[in-house]
């Protein structure tokens, strides 16, 4: 396997963490919101991911050859009901004085938050190892 391949390894999974901290994001911004674009009211999002067609595995690494990394596959919006709260002075209540607001878990999306960091930070230190041992491999040449 070349430096090359373990680059790109680890930056197709940084971007798979910085697009799945774009949808926590988006999740945590339409926490208090009642209506979505369209009128309706926003349904959470959740980011699916997955290692790329011919993704490096330790078969493919004994063998000397695979791709590698990781993609999103879909961003699917989550089937969850919405969350009452009684404010009867809110304009967009219904008629017994209850507001809908989307059923994001602040919790949960905090905990995937906090994961998608650590990730993107696994694959840095990767990417930096990966750089180090390129770089000492150039310095046995130049010997």
């Amino acid at each position: 396997m070349d430096f090359g391949q373990s680059f790109a390894i680890s930056a197709s999974g940084m971007a798979v963490e910085k697009a799945r901290l774009d949808v926590i994001a988006l999740n945590l911004a339409n926490l208090n919101s009642t209506r979505s674009a369209d009128g309706g009211i926003y349904q959470p999002l959740r980011l699916i991911s997955g290692e790329k067609a011919g993704a490096l595995n330790f078969s493919s690494l004994l063998q000397g050859y695979g791709g590698g990394g990781a993609e999103v596959r879909e961003v699917r919006a989550l089937a969850v009901p919405p969350r009452l709260v009684y404010e009867p002075a809110h304009p967009d209540a219904d008629d017994k004085g209850f507001v809908a607001y989307p059923g994001v878990n602040q919790v949960t999306e905090m905990v995937s938050l906090m994961s998608a960091v650590r990730a993107y930070e696994a694959n840095v230190v990767a990417m930096s190892a990966a750089r180090s041992m390129a770089l000492k491999t150039l310095e046995f040449g130049a010997k």
